[in-house]
């Protein structure tokens, strides 16, 4: 048995998938950045 058939047979755990929508995953990290910054200026914390 090869890797390659090893990594073919191996189940999977319901971990993230390798296709996933990218460009939507760095959108909303970069929102929950600005979003985060601005509640930490308006607390008076940044």
């Amino acid at each position: 048995m090869s890797a390659d058939t090893a990594t073919v047979t191996r189940a999977r755990t319901g971990g993230p998938r390798e296709d996933g929508p990218e460009i939507a995953e760095h959108v909303l990290g970069w929102t929950l950045v600005v979003v985060l910054a601005m509640l930490l200026t308006q607390l008076g914390l940044l």
